[in-house]
């Protein structure tokens, strides 16, 4: 698929600040005065900001509302109410701290658990497809939940609950590579298996349907070196994940490693959340020879 720079940005930065309403919601950390306002100002930032940038890749963004209506069937549009229930709930819980210095519970539950959905609809926009294998699985979701909350609780200084979630993040990654390369290439479609003409022998395209490129090949047709997609996930791997297991096992803790920490997982989000389009592979890549 193509990897399209408003896409990453969007699934990167609302991914951070709906992790961190998240954690915000539970009271992770119980911020209260200008504290509070810095840290739900950067969630409600991370967030509306990672929302706009959805709107770029729509072929007429003046029409993006309309996305609302079709809820009972596209992950999309649920998606979009999510988020808008999020930051309401989210509004009243952060208006009544910071103007009112007043706590609810029940509010602060109901935002972490919007978030959270919020998220999982994210995910599920990608992991419906079953024309794209890489991302038809439950390890889809799983990887978008769990880069959403150990980033939300990094930014929100939870250090004993973000280190067992980048070391889950580590395995998951490394599994889901391992998958990516071995299962899903066994059990991928191909030209004989989409013909049906496999059990008479290999089949291949006589010729491309045209000599010219549309729009199908810009967007759902992408090509990635073996050796660079290789190396890419190094670079991701280590700015994401390890660079951050490693700040979080330093001690003292304190906010010029907190800040060096998150530059490097956001960094290497933005690589992991390229290679996550450009390696997936759509079958209509098959109609043309790809």
């Amino acid at each position: 698929m193509h990897p399209a720079p408003s896409i990453i940005l969007f699934t990167v930065l609302s991914g951070l600040g709906f992790g961190l309403l998240f954690f915000l919601g539970l009271g992770m950390p119980a911020v209260s005065g200008g504290v509070a306002w810095v840290f739900f100002l950067m969630a409600f930032a991370l967030s509306g900001i990672g929302l706009v940038f959805s709107t770029f890749h729509l072929g007429h963004p003046e029409r993006a509302l309309k996305a609302f209506s079709q809820w009972r069937s596209s992950w999309l549009s649920r998606e979009g109410v999510a988020a808008v229930a999020t930051f309401g709930c989210a509004g009243l819980f952060a208006a009544l701290i910071l103007l009112a210095d007043t706590r609810v519970g029940l509010l602060g539950l109901l935002t972490a658990l919007l978030a959270l959905a919020t998220l999982f609809t994210t995910s599920m926009i990608y992991t419906q497809l079953r024309a794209v294998p890489h991302w038809h699985h439950w390890s889809t979701p799983t990887l978008f939940l769990g880069y959403g909350l150990a980033g939300g609780a990094l930014l929100a200084g939870q250090i004993s609950v973000a280190w067992p979630l980048f070391v889950f993040l580590a395995l998951m990654q490394l599994w889901t590579w391992r998958y990516a390369n071995v299962a899903f290439a066994r059990g991928a479609t191909t030209i004989s298996s989409a013909t049906g003409l496999g059990r008479r022998g290999a089949v291949r395209a006589f010729e491309a349907p045209h000599t010219g490129t549309n729009y199908l090949l810009d967007e759902m047709v992408h090509r990635i070196g073996r050796r660079h997609s290789l190396k890419l996930r190094m670079i991701g791997f280590s700015l994401a994940i390890l660079m951050p297991l490693m700040v979080l096992t330093i001690l003292p803790f304190h906010h010029t490693l907190a800040a060096l920490a998150v530059l490097s997982h956001i960094a290497g989000m933005f690589v992991i959340r390229w290679l996550f389009f450009a390696e997936a592979r759509h079958v209509v890549g098959l109609y043309y020879g790809k």
